[in-house]
């Protein structure tokens, strides 16, 4: 890590100085830099290139544990902490998305109330034509249902109602 940051630092300050600030050797810095890179430095760029491929084979979505999953399939004795390290420095990290949840279910033997709009929501006065909507809303504690009533002329918000069931006088 000190020899990084005196590598890095060298343009813009004596390697001497900073050598002696760091409590290093200025021949034991110059043997870093000339020194091939360790074992564990090589299979760590084998392990990343691996990771990124399997990173993006999943669209973006496998996260440490997955990648480690997917790793040991492939025959590589790695650990969590070394992948999730190695996905950190290198800016691999999944995108995390919800799953989709239908609140609907049209398939039922229920009546319903006729279109009387037929999607003319335009109105020529205030209250000539109202829209009524029904909304879920997940708190802490459950599921909130919210029904607004709107005038359309005006745009207005009529009336609402909240509850913590759907139940048929809700709107």
């Amino acid at each position: 890590m000190r020899c990084k940051f005196i590598s890095a630092e060298r343009a813009k300050d004596n390697t001497a100085r900073l050598c002696e600030l760091f409590g290093i050797s200025r021949s034991g810095f110059y043997a870093w830099r000339s020194r091939p890179a360790s074992r564990r430095a090589r299979e760590g760029v084998v392990l990343l290139d691996h990771i990124q491929t399997e990173f993006e084979a999943s669209h973006r979505s496998y996260g440490r544990s997955r990648i480690v999953e997917e790793l040991r399939e492939l025959g590589f004795k790695v650990g969590h902490t070394r992948i999730g390290r190695l996905m950190r420095e290198n800016g691999v990290k999944a995108v995390r998305t919800r799953k989709y949840k239908c609140t609907t279910n049209s398939n039922h033997s229920y009546g319903f109330a006729a279109n009387l709009l037929d999607q003319n929501f335009v109105a020529s006065k205030p209250y000539e034509k109202w829209s009524v909507d029904i909304s879920y809303i997940q708190t802490r504690k459950g599921w909130l249902y919210l029904a607004v009533v709107l005038d359309l002329h005006s745009r207005c918000i009529v009336g609402w109602a909240v509850s913590d069931r759907m139940k048929r006088d809700l709107p």
